[in-house]
C-alpha cells in the first residue's frame, strides 16, 4: 500500500479508555470534540460563521470554506487544551465525509488526515447523518433500542428506526423540503430574517397557533412534506395582508410540529420502540420540544431531547460515531473523499 493510502492501525483495543478528536465542518459550523470510550465529552468547541452568512439569507459556500480554513486549527486546539489531554493521548481523529458543502467538508477532512498521519493513529470517516443519531446515547447512554429517532434539520427531514449502534431502517422521509428548509423560506417571506427556524419560534410566542389552519400533508403515511404547507402560508398572506405575522408564524410553526410529532408516534407504535429520540437543529424548536415530551408520557415511552448544544452541528457526536465506526469496521483510508451528496446507509 502506498505512503498516501496507508491508515494506521489503533493502538490498542477500541474500548472505555479510546479518545478519539472529532472535526465537523459540514457546513457553518467549525467545530472539535475529545470524546473518551464513545459517550464521555472531554470538550466540545463550536464556531459559527452564521453572522456572515445573514445578509444572504442563507449559507454562502465560498464564505464557509475559508471561515473553516481560518478556524479549524485555533478550534482543535481550543479542543485539545479544554480537554486537558497531551496530544499523544489521542488514539484516532473521526472527520465528517458528508453529506454536506464540499468545500467545508474537504477543509475537515484534511485536517482529519495529517493530524492522524503526524500522530500515527487512524482516520475515521463519519457519516454527518449517522452522527446525528448518536447524539441521544452521548447525553443518555442509558436509551434503550429499539429507538425511533426523528432526524430534521435544514436539509433533512426522516425517521429512523435505530436497533443498535450501526443498526438503521428508514422509517420515512420527506419527498421535498426539509422542516427546517422549510421554516427559512417561510421566515425569509415574512420578512423574520435567517436563520429561519429561531425566528419563527420567536414571533410564534405572541401569535395565536389557532389562528390559520394550514394544511397537515400526507396524513396516512411516515414520509413527510412541507412544500404544501409553505405554499399555503405564502398564498393566504397574499390574500389577506393586514394578517398579524406573529399569527401566520404560530400556525405555520404548529402545523410543522403537529406532522413532525404524529408521524413519530406512529413509526414508534409500528415497530414498537422503547424511546422516541430528537436529532438534528430543528430539535431546538421549543413547541417540538414541548410536545415532543408530552406524546411520550402520553404513549408510556421514553423521551429524549437532547440539549441545544447537541441539536446543532457539533464534533462531540462525530467523535462518538467515529469510537463506534472504529471498533466496528476499523480505519478509514486515507485516499477518502468527502461525499457531499452521502446518505445513511440502512439495514445493516
Amino acid at each position: 500500500m502506498t505512503t498516501s493510502a496507508r491508515s494506521s492501525r489503533p493502538r490498542g483495543p477500541i474500548d472505555e479508555s479510546t479518545v478519539v478528536l472529532g472535526i465537523e465542518t459540514s457546513c457553518d459550523e467549525t467545530a472539535a470534540s475529545i470524546v473518551m470510550g464513545g459517550n464521555d465529552v472531554l470538550s466540545s468547541v463550536v464556531s459559527t460563521s452564521i453572522e456572515q452568512h445573514v445578509p444572504f439569507g442563507g449559507v454562502v459556500p465560498e464564505i464557509a470554506s475559508r471561515a473553516h480554513v481560518e478556524l479549524i486549527v485555533p478550534v482543535i486546539q481550543q479542543a485539545i487544551t479544554e480537554a486537558g489531554i497531551a496530544e499523544a493521548r489521542i488514539d484516532a481523529v473521526a472527520a465528517t465525509v458528508g453529506p454536506g458543502l464540499i468545500g467545508a467538508l474537504l477543509v475537515g477532512v484534511a485536517a482529519a488526515k495529517s493530524l492522524a498521519l503526524v500522530w500515527d493513529v487512524p482516520f475515521v470517516g463519519v457519516n454527518h447523518l449517522e452522527a446525528h443519531l448518536y447524539a441521544g446515547l452521548l447525553e443518555d447512554p442509558g436509551l434503550e433500542f429499539p429507538l425511533v429517532v426523528l432526524l430534521v434539520s435544514g436539509g433533512h427531514t426522516m425517521l429512523v428506526e435505530m436497533r443498535g449502534p450501526g443498526e438503521y431502517r428508514l422509517l420515512g422521509e420527506t419527498i421535498d423540503d426539509a422542516a427546517g428548509e422549510a421554516f427559512d423560506k417561510v421566515a425569509r417571506f415574512l420578512g423574520l430574517g435567517y436563520p429561519g427556524g429561531p425566528a419563527i419560534d420567536r414571533e410564534s410566542r405572541f401569535g395565536d397557533p389557532t389562528a390559520i389552519a394550514f394544511p397537515r400533508a400526507i396524513p396516512d403515511s411516515l414520509d413527510f412534506s412541507f412544500s404544501g404547507v409553505k405554499t399555503s402560508v405564502i398564498n393566504h398572506v397574499r390574500k389577506h395582508p393586514d394578517v398579524v405575522t406573529a399569527d401566520v408564524a404560530a400556525s405555520f410553526q404548529t402545523a410543522v410540529v403537529d406532522s413532525l410529532v404524529a408521524k413519530a408516534r406512529r413509526a414508534a407504535r409500528e415497530v414498537g420502540a422503547k424511546g422516541l429520540a430528537l436529532g438534528g437543529g430543528v430539535a431546538a424548536n421549543s413547541l417540538l420540544r414541548d410536545r415532543w415530551v408530552q406524546a411520550c408520557a402520553e404513549d408510556g415511552i421514553r423521551a429524549f431531547v437532547p440539549s441545544r448544544a447537541m441539536c446543532t452541528d457539533n464534533a462531540a457526536m462525530i467523535a462518538a460515531a467515529g469510537w463506534h465506526r472504529l471498533g466496528s469496521d476499523g480505519p478509514t483510508s486515507l485516499d477518502a473523499g468527502a461525499h457531499p451528496g452521502l446518505r445513511l446507509t440502512m439495514d445493516r
